[in-house]
Order: C-alpha cells, then structure tokens, then sequence
C-alpha cells in the first residue's frame, strides 16, 4: 500500500468537514529495502586423514587378481574405509612399495615390486597424494623410483619423498585442502643396507631433524599455510615409540614450520601424543599388508583424522580423531573401518587400538575415535 503524507492542517479540515478522504498527493518515494543480512561468519578450517602402510604382499595381488576377474582390481579391498579417507577434505596415504611395470613381475619381501594398479586404487578410495620415503624405496632401483611416480602420476595421486631428478627433489609439495594451502614433507631413516645411487642423494630424503625443518620451511616459503611431515621410523613390531622417536617429535614440532607428524614403519600401531599445542601419531600400523607370519596386531592400523581451524595465532588442530581399522584375513582379504566391532576378532583389535593409542595420555588433551566420545 502506497504511503501518503498528510499535514496536521489537512487533517484537522478532515474532522472538520467530515471527508472521508484527502484529496490526491503525489506520493513519497518508496523507503528503501533494508540491506541483506551478512552471511554468518565461518571458522576456515580443513580436516586431513592420514593412514598407514600400504605393503603389498603377494597374497593382495592375488586378491585383486580374484577380485578382477582376469584383470588386477585392488579397489574391493579398500571398500571398508572408503567413506572414512573420502570424507576428508585431505587423504594422505603412505605407499611404502615401488610399483612394478604393468603385468609384472610382480614381488613381496624383501624386495617389494608391486601391480601399478594400487594406485588406482588409492585414488579411488579418496587419496589425494602418498608418502613414498620408506626402507622400500630403492627395492628396485632407479628404475623402480622411476616407475612407482610415474605410476602414481598416471593415478593423479601427488607425492613426495622420492623423486626422478634434482629438480623434482627440490620442488615443495603444496596441496589444496577447503582452500588452505597444505605442504606435506616425506622422510625414511633408510633403505634396508641399500645406497643412494652415486650422485643422486636426492632420489629419496633420508631422516634427519635439520633436513626436515629445511623441506619444511622451504614447503612455507612455497605458499604453504600449514605443514604436514610423514616420517618413517621407529622398530618394527614395536608398539611403544622408541626414545628416538619421541626426542625427534619434540625437536620437529618445537619449530614453528612443523604443525602435525604422522609416523609409519612399525606396521603395528603407536601412540598419538600431544607435544605443547601440536600432534603427532608415532605409528599408524599397516593400512593393508598380510605378511607370511601374520602376528594379529600387523592386522590392525589407524585412520588418523585432524582438523585445523585458524584463529588470531595461526592454524591448530581443534579435532583430533583416531578410526581404527582392521585386515579381515578373509578369504576374501578385505580392509574394514573397526569403530563398529562386531566380531570377536573386531572387539579384540579395537580394545587393543584404544589402549596402545591412548597410552601416553591423548585422551586428556582431546583424542577422540567415532563411538567413544
């Protein structure tokens, strides 16, 4: 209804004569419309899941053999924890193997040469990009180098820790993750008695502290907001981190280039621990391997899931989560999310995750896992 305007003049003449209406006035400009209301702030923020090592044994291939019919499908292995990796605004996964040529030969222990087609696989699970620093690395290699990050470009799955030239080497590798910047660093303390070959150190980043504050720093100056460093170490078969472990975690995460550190090797699981305001999970276990001699706990792995907020000092993690996670033996082999135990075999690996995870007192600073909050 059009506004009018009427003086107190004319208004008294109204009551007066007793007209039931003013006579016409052109009208007033219409008020404007009041603004829209903001938008509601957001928290920027992203989540990452990091798993453990991807250790293809002879009896995986023949697995994805099965699966494939006639051709290698690694993918319904990984169905199980597909919604947990996907989830994330991040995957990282940690392939410790080369990767063989397309049809083989194909090889376990000692000296790994896996079917290309994992790659696939892992990005089909919702992998972003893989750590390849491991004891591994060199099991076949320059040519095994060559082919594992060929293999893994053909996936369009980034990675870092190895690389094909100097140049490879010294290029950070940055990620994109809900729009923040996300550098991931990869270093192994070594190849199992083999040398780097003679002039190219760089093929594959050997652990030290000062290399891995250097690649760190160097992934920030590269445009990197956050830093993520995937380190390879530790015993194996050794649930407690070693005194090494635990000096180097404190020495990496007192530099402020260093926000989280995921650890791999052990191939059972470590504890998660909180050093001041930052985290690190020491061992997450095999992601999926069946050794000859399966032991139980190299069944057992951990998702671990993090996410990072920003407030006035900087990017922190505000949600630290552990998924547990288990290789039912089968037939057929098949990677399971345990959170939901339902077998004897599940309630004894989730009751064992929980307490080797929480041995060093992650609980009280915050550590969670879906269905036990």
């Amino acid at each position: 209804m059009e506004r009018r305007l009427i003086s107190a003049a004319l208004l008294g003449a109204l009551l007066v004569t007793g007209c039931s209406s003013p006579p016409e006035s052109p009208p007033a400009a219409e008020a404007p419309a009041p603004p829209a209301p903001a938008p509601a702030a957001s928290v920027p923020g992203f989540s990452v899941v990091a798993t453990g090592d991807v250790l293809v044994h002879p009896a995986l291939t023949e697995q994805a053999e099965a699966d494939g019919g006639g051709k290698i499908d690694f993918r319904p292995q990984f169905d199980g924890v597909k919604p947990v990796v996907s989830g994330a605004d991040l995957g990282l996964c940690h392939l410790e193997v080369p990767l063989a040529d397309p049809g083989g030969p194909y090889s376990g222990y000692p000296s790994f040469n896996a079917p290309p087609e994992i790659a696939g696989a892992l990005k089909d699970t919702g992998y972003d990009a893989c750590s390849t620093a491991s004891n591994h690395t060199l099991d076949q290699g320059e040519d095994g180098v060559k082919r594992t990050l060929d293999g893994l470009d053909a996936a369009e799955l980034k990675h870092t820790g190895s690389a094909r030239s100097s140049k490879e080497a010294g290029t950070p590798l940055v990620l994109d993750a809900a729009g923040t910047k996300v550098g991931h660093v990869s270093f192994t303390f070594g190849f199992n008695g083999i040398e780097l070959p003679e002039g190219k150190p760089w093929m594959s980043n050997t652990l030290d502290a000062a290399d891995v504050v250097a690649a760190a720093r160097k992934t920030r100056e590269a445009g990197a907001e956050v830093v993520i460093a995937s380190l390879h170490w530790g015993t194996e078969y050794r649930s407690e981190p070693t005194k090494e472990q635990t000096s180097l975690a404190k020495k990496l995460l007192e530099d402020d280039s260093i926000d989280l550190i995921i650890g791999h090797h052990a191939h059972v699981v470590q504890p998660f621990e909180k050093i001041g305001s930052k985290w690190v999970a020491y061992g997450l276990g095999n992601h999926i391997a069946k050794h000859s001699e399966p032991r139980g706990t190299t069944e057992e792995g951990v998702a671990a899931r993090f996410h990072f907020t920003k407030d006035a000092s900087g990017w922190k993690v505000d949600q630290a989560e552990y998924v547990p996670t288990l290789v039912e033996l089968g037939p057929p082999i098949r990677l399971q999310d345990a959170t939901a135990a339902s077998t004897p075999r599940q309630k004894e690996a989730l009751a064992r995750t929980d307490e080797v995870v929480l041995s060093r007192n992650a609980a009280k600073d915050g550590l969670t896992r879906p269905g036990n909050r």
